[in-house]
Formats: structure tokens, C-alpha cells, sequence
């Protein structure tokens, strides 16, 4: 189905329509609507989109970004994810490698410039990695942070020129235990061990019980997203 006509106007009305859907219901929605061209994201935090997607669509491709500054839990995490669950998991990573980086834009740039080292490492590698398809699901949600309260179940990425669904946007952290402890989802030690949310090693750390759970990432400089989804 081509919706980049007027995607902006197609995602609209399916935000609208599926708002009180279910997550499952809206999954097989995009399941429906865009079939193969359809793909999921995760940072393998924790497996609950996958284990979501992949009981309505079984076999689909499973993006992970590769950033080389990741924990090694999230890779082992990864590498279990890809053991347990019946998806396709695809790697991606950045097209100069860490030691690249260093040799031509100076070392630690994630320190000097989060920006143009987040742009490198996780944004240009996602844009490349959407390429193949129409659409992919994310597991954003609207209490994560002030910058995703208005997160729709549909979005139109007038960037990407792509639809992003957003399946758990309505969901609250109880939802979120609450699924992962009746499905036994595969969760990132790092969740246990004082970082609820979890970026690359450089840039985030340990926070306070009961502190919002982004003040680990990016502490002390003012940012808030990557921007892979702003």
C-alpha cells in the first residue's frame, strides 16, 4: 500500500481509529496494512515489543542498532532475543566503527557532541536501515518523558517518509511489569541494576530509585532524546 502520497493525513486517521485499540489489535492492523514492508525496532532494553509483535507476526524483521558503545548486557541481550523469540534479527551499525570515528572526528565525541555523535551512530544507520520498508512499529510511549506525552498509535515521519506505529504509546509502567512478569519477557540486567532507561555506555548512568528513569541518559548536558524519534 502506498501511503506516501499523503502519509500525514493517512496516519492521522489511523491514530484516530485505533486510539483505543488494543496493542495487539493495532500490530495486526500494520501487520494487514503493510505486510512485508513491515519491520520493528528495538534497543533491547527489555523484549517486550518483540515477544508483542511476534505473536502477531511471527518471522518478522527485528532491527537493533549497533552503536558500538553499547553495554555488553544489551548485546547479550540481543543475542538471547535472537535464540528465543520467532524473529528475524538484524544488526545495524554505523558505517565508520568507533576507531574511525576517533581517527577522523577526534575521540570521544559522544562528550564534545552528543548530537552529531548520536546522528552518526544511531539516526543515519536507522534512516538506512528503514529503507527497504513502509512502516515499523516502536515501543514508545507517552510517559517516558515530556517529549513523547502526544505520541500517537500512528505517526507520520515526514523525515523518513515512512509510518511509525507506536503500539504501547497508552501504556504505563505498571502495564509494562505487568506484561513482562505474565509473559516471562527477556528483560536487560542493567533494568535491575538501577538503569531503567538504557543508551550507550558512555552516556548513561545509574539513577536514583523513584528519579525519573531518562535522568540517566545524557546527565548534565541538557539532552533528552537521540533524535530517532523527534
Amino acid at each position: 500500500m502506498n501511503v506516501t502520497v499523503d502519509g500525514a493525513a493517512f496516519a492521522a486517521e489511523a491514530a484516530a481509529e485505533l486510539e483505543e485499540a488494543s496493542a495487539t489489535e493495532i500490530i495486526r492492523w500494520a501487520a494487514d496494512t503493510f505486510g512485508d514492508r513491515l519491520c520493528v525496532t528495538s534497543s533491547m532494553a527489555d523484549a517486550l515489543m518483540v515477544d508483542l509483535v511476534s505473536r502477531v507476526v511471527p518471522g518478522i524483521d527485528v532491527i537493533f542498532l549497533d552503536t558500538g558503545y553499547h553495554f555488553p548486557e544489551t548485546l547479550g541481550t540481543r543475542d538471547a532475543v535472537a535464540q528465543t523469540y520467532p524473529v528475524n534479527l538484524i544488526t545495524v551499525e554505523p558505517t565508520r566503527t568507533v576507531a574511525e570515528q576517533d581517527r577522523d572526528l577526534g575521540p570521544r565525541l559522544y562528550g564534545r557532541d552528543p548530537n552529531l555523535c548520536c546522528h552518526l551512530r544511531k539516526v543515519e544507520p536507522l534512516q538506512r536501515a528503514l529503507e527497504p520498508y513502509d512502516a515499523w512499529l516502536t515501543g514508545l510511549r507517552r510517559d517516558e518523558a515530556v517529549t513523547r506525552r502526544n505520541v500517537g498509535v500512528v505517526q507520520w515521519d515526514a523525515r523518513k517518509r515512512k509510518i511509525k506505529v507506536n503500539p504501547i504509546a497508552r501504556w504505563t509502567q505498571d502495564d509494562v511489569d505487568a506484561y513482562i512478569a505474565e509473559h516471562g519477557v527477556l528483560v536487560n540486567p542493567l533494568q535491575y541494576d538501577g538503569y531503567p532507561s538504557i543508551g550507550c555506555a558512555p552516556c548513561t548512568q545509574r539513577v536514583a530509585e523513584g528519579a525519573d528513569p531518562r535522568s540517566g541518559r545524557w546527565a548534565g548536558t541538557g539532552k533528552v532524546e537521540c533524535g530517532l524519534h523527534v
